[in-house]
């Protein structure tokens, strides 16, 4: 059994450190008040900074970036961490954008990071769909990942990406063994597209949970820009109409502050 800790940033980003690794998600700190372009006449307004300043951040061994293409999962600051990180695992088209050493993944391919006196800690791509059906050029590439290293007990720590609850998402539950799961939600929306959702519900997170099982389910993603429409009070209430095992596995991380977690 391994004690991991999980550290909320803020929206998608995370500092995860097990076994001597620290890896950070979808790095994003830039300072709150502005406004961002999402392309296709979509934008939306950055409400609220990190819980961590850039410059507490902790050096990182790798970033897991779901997607380089939208600020809130990497912002400008954000990409001073990627300059600075020897590995970047992201999708393919993203790759190719950042260029360098980045390693891109399409859905189900894995990359493994290994370093002297660390074991071994392997990546695994999972399927997204960043908006409704037909959205994936206007919204483009977007990847989860699954991480699984010698001494999981509980199952694979999984990051959900932004995506809606579809079926190639309903395949990481007969794919992959779950343990943990960092799961997107805030139901994104914007008035240009008006009820189209681009990321889960809460009601799309328990049914997916529901197929999952996992033994620990931490929202994120759902706070601090103005084009999320369901945040904590909804996604609580979704949940609290979800199973029994669903609704027991369900933490809120505090902002801020390193969370030990068995895995």
């Amino acid at each position: 059994m391994t004690t991991v800790r999980i550290t909320h940033i803020g929206g998608p980003t995370v500092l995860i450190e097990v076994e001597g690794w620290r890896i950070l998600t979808d790095p994003t700190f830039d300072p709150p008040g502005r406004r961002y372009t999402f392309g296709w006449g979509s934008a939306s307004r950055k409400e609220t900074g990190p819980a961590v300043p850039l410059s507490s951040l902790p050096p990182v061994d790798a970033v897991l970036l779901t997607h380089d293409h939208h600020a809130d999962n990497l912002d400008d600051l954000g990409r001073s961490v990627l300059s600075a990180t020897d590995t970047v695992v992201t999708t393919a088209a993203g790759a190719g954008r950042l260029g360098g050493s980045a390693r891109g993944l399409r859905p189900w391919q894995a990359t493994r990071l290994e370093s002297p006196g660390r074991p071994a800690l392997d990546i695994t791509a999972t399927p997204c769909r960043h908006g409704p059906p037909l959205s994936r050029p206007i919204t483009g590439h977007v990847v989860g990942f699954a991480l699984r290293w010698e001494g999981q007990r509980h199952g694979q720590l999984w990051i959900s990406g932004d995506t809606v609850f579809y079926g190639r998402v309903r395949q990481v539950a007969s794919r992959l063994d779950v343990g943990t799961v960092l799961l997107h939600l805030g139901a994104v929306r914007f008035s240009v597209t008006g009820p189209l959702r681009y990321t889960m519900t809460g009601r799309d997170g328990a049914a997916l949970c529901d197929l999952l099982c996992p033994r620990t389910i931490l929202p994120i993603h759902y706070e601090g820009w103005s084009h999320f429409h369901e945040g904590r009070p909804g996604i609580e209430a979704a949940f609290a109409s979800a199973s029994p095992a669903v609704r027991d596995a369900v933490h809120w991380l505090p902002l801020g502050t390193p969370e030990p977690m068995e895995v």
